[in-house]
């Protein structure tokens, strides 16, 4: 299963926030991880709306990681980001093979074993050991 865009990208700004433990701006995070900056702002508001980040507005303001968001799971973002949906859709065309076809059955198998490893790994555990300093080396130091 291939993740797409905004998937990727959110669990890239889930684990720098989490492991810089410090506030950030959208301009910084789309800077340190060499990704445009709107679709930063989108992404950041998603994972604020499902807690995994916490937004401060006004000239101060900036986005942190959410002290509760360690617990969440990888799968929780993968299926916030990337919907319910199966990996095929035998419906739009319909597919003439549907009523016998054995393959959507597997494909769906396929796709919750995938979540259900995904399920097994918090954000928390991402920025652990060698990665959060990996994480904070990236792109150009933050600003104080």
């Amino acid at each position: 299963m291939k993740l797409n865009r905004s998937t990727d990208m959110a669990l890239r700004i889930a684990m720098l926030t989490a492991a810089s433990g410090r506030r950030t701006t959208v301009d910084e995070l789309a800077e340190r991880l060499a990704l445009p900056r709107n679709h930063v702002a989108k992404v950041v508001q998603r994972l604020q709306h499902l807690g995994v980040l916490v937004t401060i507005r006004g000239r101060s303001g900036g986005v942190t990681f959410a002290a509760e968001a360690t617990a969440y799971t990888v799968g929780q973002v993968v299926r916030a980001f990337e919907g319910d949906g199966e990996v095929v859709d035998c419906e739009a065309p319909a597919c003439p093979l549907r009523a016998a076809c054995r393959l959507r059955l597997e494909l769906r198998q396929a796709q919750e074993a995938f979540l259900a490893v995904l399920d097994r790994v918090s954000l928390g555990d991402l920025v652990d050991g060698p990665a959060g300093p990996v994480l904070l080396a990236l792109g150009p130091a933050p600003s104080p």
